[in-house]
């Protein structure tokens, strides 16, 4: 148990931190780093859960699709610091209103009665009563229950895909564009052209 609690506080504690330095980091490069360090150990705290599904997930999805594009972005981008640092003043009341929010809300779940009734150690300790692998719970829940929704939820995203590139797609003049249609429909007599090279002499093209 001891080792248990030692890991827990250990990934728990580089999350934390790592995750005010997200915040706190004044280059965006290293703000990103640091937010990929911090899913990094979320996943280590849902498999202490035994949730070895959604920490995979977290690590694929979000370390490797989401987080890597946070950062090709911020690193291709040509960030005006001084300007960022302008404005910095002017949506400051706001952010402190809502930190302020949820500080009220994290104290509030943490003085809960709920919380108190068992521990992390304890939850642990409690004996298995499905012998089914978490991956496949999941799967078995989300592909009958829920399948509808989860067919919805991917036409929203084809949607906004199909949105996105209908948005940033431009028209220019003079490009030159491939047209797949007349290369699968070219005649062979006309694409190829068969000659006889006498030996000695070059070939006018």
């Amino acid at each position: 148990m001891f080792i248990y609690s030692l890991i827990f506080y250990f990934f728990s504690s580089i999350a934390v931190l790592s995750a005010l330095l997200v915040i706190s980091s004044k280059n965006p490069v290293h703000s990103v780093l640091f937010l990929i360090l911090s899913f990094v150990n979320a996943s280590g705290l849902f498999i202490l859960l035994g949730a070895e599904f959604l920490a995979m997930i977290l690590v694929v999805v979000y370390v490797g699709a989401v987080a890597v594009l946070f950062l090709f972005v911020v690193m291709m981008l040509d960030i005006n610091f001084v300007k960022l640092r302008e404005g910095f003043l002017q949506y400051l009341p706001f952010g402190a209103l809502l930190g302020l929010v949820l500080f009220i809300e994290l104290i509030m779940i943490f003085l809960s009665d709920k919380l108190t009734e068992m521990t992390l150690i304890e939850y642990n300790a409690l004996p298995v009563f499905k012998q089914i692998e978490n991956t496949k719970q999941i799967g078995s829940v989300l592909y009958t229950k829920y399948f509808y929704l989860f067919q919805l939820s991917g036409l929203i995203l084809l949607v906004a895909m199909i949105g996105s590139i209908v948005l940033t797609l431009r028209d220019r003049t003079g490009l030159k564009k491939q047209s797949i249609h007349k290369q699968v429909n070219v005649e062979a007599q006309r694409a190829i052209e068969k000659k006889t090279i006498e030996i000695g002499s070059g070939v006018n093209v």
